[in-house]
């Protein structure tokens, strides 16, 4: 037997128990609500009233919720003890003989929702102010100060009609009525128009543009094809079908190439000078003569310069790599002593 069938074992036979997310819901009927509470205080362990509300089932009626729990050791255990009133009637006998702390609760239970507690001691006005009209957590109750006042943040500061509202009517969520049916603008505003149904905004789409229609005629069936106009049979390297196709000749085909390949032009031969001989529109240099290459630029780099080292000073015409002028007036004058000596 599971954890929620012995909860619900527990509180009475007519009482049916489920788990789900980690808390156990035990459901009784409105008739069984106190002796329900009082098992799950005496029979259980459940000494702990933590909350009491109730949630809007619409035409099902009104569901009463009591979150009980047992806080001794070794761990905390919750129960949610669960009943329905109708929605005509909606009464249920106070817990307050059983649990104490359920009297605030019911209090606004009664006054959100307009269910009734009888035998409740003090069953006054909780939250809402004297003479309010309505149980504003029900459904069907209008929020009023959405249709009589402008949202904050319909209109940016700086925007046209600042403060004026929105500038089209948008669904309205659940509990706003339509400001043209209810509210201080009834009967001014213009009906909102229908929105046209999937496939109307779909033929609509398809008569704008030739290929949405292409794709709407290939739904039923495909396009026929014109005869001034026939299908591409050429590929790529064969160019448009307004050009005329080379004609090709075993000799002009090199060796060895795929059938694939597209044929070697007469007018236009093949590149046979590699990169360092330049373009086929500069002259060969004569036989024997290198051309003379430039040197490539050296770029300096200020964050590092030692990536592309620069002597200190140019070298002169005659000198050696790497022989500064004063190393050679020095080497003259050495071999002058020399020969002196």
């Amino acid at each position: 037997m599971s954890t929620a069938e012995q909860y619900a074992a527990s509180v009475g036979e007519w009482a049916t128990g489920a788990e789900a997310y980690g808390l156990v819901t035990v459901d009784v009927p409105a008739e069984h609500w106190i002796e329900a509470l009082t098992n799950a205080r005496d029979a259980l362990g459940l000494g702990y009233f933590d909350w009491l509300s109730a949630i809007d089932e619409l035409a099902e009626g009104f569901s009463v919720v009591a979150h009980l729990a047992a806080v001794g050791a070794p761990g905390v255990r919750h129960l949610a003890l669960r009943t329905r009133v109708p929605r005509d009637a909606s009464a249920l006998p106070t817990a307050v003989g059983v649990y104490a702390g359920a009297g605030w609760h019911e209090r606004e239970t009664h006054e959100m929702f307009g269910i009734d507690f009888p035998g409740h001691p003090y069953l006054a006005t909780l939250l809402l102010p004297d003479g309010f009209e309505g149980h504003p957590l029900r459904k069907e109750f209008v929020l009023a100060a959405r249709v009589a006042k402008d949202w904050p943040g319909a209109k940016e500061p700086g925007e046209s009609d600042h403060g004026g509202g929105p500038a089209r009517r948008k669904m309205q969520p659940a509990g706003v009525p339509d400001p043209n049916e209810w509210g201080p603008l009834k009967g001014t505003l213009p009906p909102v128009a229908e929105r046209p149904a999937r496939g109307a905004r779909a033929a609509g789409a398809a008569a704008r543009t030739p290929r949405a229609a292409a794709a709407a005629a290939g739904a039923e069936g495909a396009p026929e094809v014109r005869a001034d106009r026939p299908r591409r049979t050429r590929s790529v390297s064969e160019g448009s079908a307004s050009q005329p196709a080379p004609e090709s000749t075993p000799e002009s085909a090199p060796e060895n190439a795929p059938e694939s390949a597209p044929p070697v032009r007469a007018d236009r031969p093949r590149r046979t000078r590699s990169v360092s001989d330049g373009s086929v529109s500069q002259p060969a240099a004569p036989e024997g003569e290198q051309p003379e290459r430039q040197a490539p630029a050296r770029t300096r780099s200020s964050d590092a310069p030692w990536h592309h080292a620069v002597p200190a000073h140019e070298e002169k015409p005659g000198e050696e790599p790497g022989e500064t002028s004063g190393e050679k007036s020095s080497g003259e004058k050495t071999d002058q002593d020399g020969d002196g000596a």
